[in-house]
């Protein structure tokens, strides 16, 4: 427990551009929801991103409009400990203790390294290899998380590896060198499901099927009135269950104007043009607070960096505690 008697939740985000409603409901509001009920570590994951990102003026601007998006849907610095990963030395130091501790056909295993192998040797028949980064970010990973004695680490339901693996190497050093690491526990959020997208598939960059969390009005025009649909016309009988547009109305729509429409998907009435438009201005009015705050953030980029340098000492004093007994117990100090 912390002195505040809070439990330690942490997590990182890797800053990769533009983020969508998918990824809004399902983590980025998360961190939101979760800040008075837990002592939070989120961290922007700048050294991770370093396994696929090779533009160092994109990195930057990515990361700084990350935390931009973070404070603009109600992150707050105040009751969250929100820094760069990079700007606390103290990650790379322990990876690479646990590195000396950890094989290479454990982390052969991990869910992430053979799928990024199939899909190199996929797209690169001739080139088998996937950089050292990304075969060993797991272990980068586990020391994110056990650094800060972390409690619980919010993951999805398939990323739930991460935080055994994280386990696996807490129990590892201290099987070797006496209890040091607490195990974190992963907080599956059981009540987030997929978020369509446009084309009906889940909501993700890779599928180009996205509604970006911060459009601005014309684009989120555009983008709900493509969301794509069967052929049945305004006054034939619809499954609401079973329609793209209905199920972004379920995330944004007031729930007595929510009933309405699904009265009327299923009793024939209301074509989907319509159907759009109401969504549309639903989605606006949810996310034009959220818009609106973002730019005003925006126009001190100063402030930002500073709200980072300032939880990266909060960050670091608690790592730098835990590396001199680390140190301490692996024989490193003199």
């Amino acid at each position: 427990m912390t002195e505040n008697n809070k439990k330690i939740l942490l997590s990182g985000v890797k800053p990769t551009g533009r983020p969508h409603i998918g990824n809004y409901f399902g983590a980025m509001k998360q961190f939101v929801d979760l800040q008075d009920e837990y002592q939070g570590y989120v961290f922007i994951a700048d050294l991770h991103s370093l396994t696929t990102t090779r533009d160092p003026k994109q990195l930057k601007q990515d990361t700084l409009d990350l935390v931009i998006d973070y404070l603009a849907i109600g992150l707050d610095p105040d009751k969250v400990i929100f820094y760069k990963q990079s700007e606390v030395l103290e990650h790379a130091n322990l990876a690479w203790i646990f590195n000396c501790l950890t094989t290479m056909p454990y982390l052969a295993r991990a869910h992430a390294y053979k799928a990024a192998e199939a899909k190199n040797k996929e797209a690169n028949p001739a080139d088998s290899g996937v950089n050292v980064g990304l075969f060993d970010y797991p272990i980068l990973m586990a020391a994110d998380i056990l650094l800060y004695d972390a409690d619980v680490v919010p993951v999805g339901a398939d990323q739930k590896q991460h935080v055994e693996i994280a386990r696996d190497t807490a129990e590892k050093f201290n099987y070797h060198y006496g209890e040091t690491f607490k195990l974190p526990e992963p907080l599956i959020m059981e009540g987030v499901k997929t978020i369509v997208g446009l084309d009906g598939q889940k909501m993700s960059k890779s599928y180009n099927n996205t509604i970006p969390l911060f459009a601005e009005e014309k684009e989120l025009k555009d983008l709900v009135m493509s969301i794509k649909t069967d052929s049945l016309g305004v006054e034939d009988p619809k499954n609401p269950e079973e329609c793209n547009v209905f199920a972004l109305h379920k995330l944004f729509t007031p729930a007595d104007q929510l009933a309405e429409i699904k009265k009327r998907y299923v009793e024939g009435g209301i074509g989907y043009k319509e159907s759009k438009d109401l969504l549309f201005e639903s989605i606006n009015n949810y996310l034009k607070p959220l818009r609106e705050k973002r730019k005003e953030i925006a126009k001190d980029p100063a402030r930002v960096i500073d709200i980072l340098k300032k939880g990266a000492e909060l960050a670091r004093g608690r790592a730098q505690a835990k590396m001199a007994d680390v140190n301490t117990k692996v024989g490193i100090d003199l």
